[in-house]
């Protein structure tokens, strides 16, 4: 994607934050939606893998960030959102301003190896280069990395999911995409905004050449081929044991 175009979807994807802000969490946050789901498997591992502090990238108002903190209270958490509107909500609902801050998920302004754990729900599918968040989200993790978000391949019917497999097995599904986005490479929605064609299997290799071991779990019905039939998944990457 050029510059232009990106920088064109970063503004439109602001203004549709600061626009929404109000309603975020009532179009955003379900109490048992795959997030939250995710969320929770997360929070049942910190403690085996010795996580002390977590780095949150597009964190919204905040949801990640208060049920860890409601959850594990000794666990130092840290959370990046580029929306001042979204950040003041999360500072409403009782997050300090040390805790939800501004910043660039695709260039940190943390040292390598500053949190035990960098986590994203849902925030993946809105970043124009998904694959620079997740080298900085890497460089900045000690122990483990964690993924919650969708895989635009097992997402629609039996017959579409198959179409655009296909397509990707071709290696042809960037110029697809270009195509139904009339150019743009990106899509909008009046219930997710602005949104780019984004699967959780994209950034496989990359996760597992810095960890010892990965695994994925769907965070919705699916078959046992997530790939093929889960939209929404989970990944954790374990760089390092607990010490």
């Amino acid at each position: 994607m050029s510059g232009t175009k990106a920088a064109d979807g970063v503004g439109l994807q602001r203004a549709y934050y600061a626009s929404t802000a109000q309603k975020y969490d009532e179009m955003h946050v379900e109490e048992a939606d795959e997030h939250s789901f995710a969320l929770q498997f997360m929070i049942s591992i910190l403690e085996q893998f010795g996580i002390q502090s977590i780095l949150d990238i597009g964190s919204g108002t905040g949801r990640a960030l208060i049920r860890v903190r409601d959850s594990v209270p000794n666990i130092s958490i840290t959370g990046v959102e580029p929306s001042a509107e979204l950040r003041r909500i999360g500072h409403g609902k009782g997050l300090l301003e040390t805790q939800l801050i501004d910043g660039d998920a695709m260039n940190l302004k943390f040292a390598d190896g500053s949190f035990d754990l960098a986590c994203e729900y849902g925030a993946l599918h809105h970043i124009p280069e998904p694959s620079k968040a997740v080298a900085e989200m890497l460089r900045v993790s000690r122990k483990a990395i964690f993924i919650s978000d969708v895989n635009n391949f097992g997402q629609g019917g039996r017959a579409q999911r198959l179409i655009k497999q296909s397509i990707n097995a071709v290696g042809l599904w960037p110029f697809a995409n270009l195509i139904k986005t009339k150019g743009k490479g990106y899509s909008i929605s009046e219930g997710d905004g602005l949104f780019y064609s984004y699967s959780v299997f994209g950034n496989y290799r990359q996760i597992s050449k810095e960890c010892e071991s990965v695994h994925m779990l769907s965070t919705v019905n699916s078959g046992p081929n997530l790939y093929r039939t889960a939209s929404h998944v989970a990944l954790l990457g374990i760089k390092r044991r607990a010490d």
